[in-house]
């Protein structure tokens, strides 16, 4: 099991860190600041926090779940789609400075994130509701990007 985690860890990790790399300055960048954010917004500091628990508990999630799914091919397929959209956010919407993009983009990732937490939770149960906290911080996550969206 340590092994799984610490791969899921590497993978998540990654995929957003990639994510990250390829998204520029981010919110640090000249776009980002001159745009109405929502005033929910937290600072950055509380994101970065928010976004490692959440990996980590996906990451364990993840390490539970893969060894009692029959359909590997099923769960590898929606993992290579989950990774794609999580590493295509940043760019596209910090780099491309494409809201609506982004916006679908999160939409689908949070689709895919609940897809996970109910779908499986007869393989894993209990242990689904580390996904809950992740769920709720995208639909947390696509206000924010919905907000530019109507308000820029």
């Amino acid at each position: 099991m340590i092994y799984r985690f610490i791969l899921f860890l590497i993978l998540n990790f990654a995929s957003i860190g990639l994510g990250r790399l390829l998204g520029g300055e981010g919110p640090r960048s000249e776009w980002y600041v001159g745009i109405n954010t929502a005033p929910w917004t937290p600072p950055g500091l509380v994101i970065g926090i928010c976004w490692t628990l959440l990996l980590i508990c996906f990451s364990i999630y993840l390490s539970y779940l893969w060894p009692l799914v029959e359909n590997k091919k099923l769960l590898l397929g929606l993992l290579i789609v989950y990774y794609i959209l999580s590493l295509a956010w940043n760019p596209i919407f910090f780099q491309y400075q494409q809201v609506l993009a982004g916006f679908f983009l999160i939409t689908a990732l949070s689709v895919v994130v609940g897809f996970f937490m109910f779908f499986y939770w007869s393989n894993v149960k209990l242990k689904s509701l580390l996904v809950v906290p992740y769920f709720l911080w995208l639909i947390f996550a696509t206000s924010l990007n919905a907000y530019i969206l109507i308000k820029n």
